[in-house]
């Protein structure tokens, strides 16, 4: 499917996000192929942040930069299609760790093996350089020191 922007100067950020809804697309056509339709883009949220021997909703919210409540929400979601289970965390009576189930770890499973399919598309597009120094240039972007509007790695030495 094909979308298509309002026409503005571009925005760094919107091209982005809007990447990422193309790639993210790739995968949840294929988890929606392999049967999972349930599972939307914000549950990556949960997937992305669950500890293998399990995650507190608290934790997974904190990781994803998420209130509780709408971590809640997905995880209930989740669970209800049987993506998740919760158990109650051995070392707090009071807690639930999120636990993936097998079908939730197929899930994680599917959208790991997409990977290499849209690294190849995205090299296909701008090449194997191109695509290293994208790389590169995302992960100076994450790394960067970003602690208010005004402190960017942008601002830090003139705009590189």
């Amino acid at each position: 499917m094909s979308r298509t922007l309002p026409s503005r100067p571009p925005n760094t950020a919107v091209l982005l996000r809007e990447a990422f809804v193309v790639v993210n697309d790739v995968v949840l056509a294929r988890l929606a192929d392999a049967g999972h339709a349930a599972v939307r883009t914000p549950h990556g949220a949960v997937f992305q942040f669950l500890d293998k021997e399990g995650s507190t909703v608290s934790v997974l919210a904190a990781r994803a930069g998420v209130t509780k409540q709408a971590m809640a929400d997905l995880v209930a979601h989740l669970e209800q299609h049987e993506y998740v289970t919760r158990i109650p965390d051995p070392s707090d009576r009071r807690a639930k760790l999120v636990l993936a189930t097998p079908a939730g770890r197929e899930v994680m499973a599917l959208a790991r093996a997409t990977v290499p399919e849209i690294e190849r598309r995205i090299a296909e597009l701008i090449g194997e350089r191109r695509l290293r120094q994208l790389r590169e240039d995302l992960a100076l972007i994450i790394e960067g020191s970003w602690t208010d509007a005004g402190e960017s790695p942008l601002h830090a030495d003139g705009g590189r």
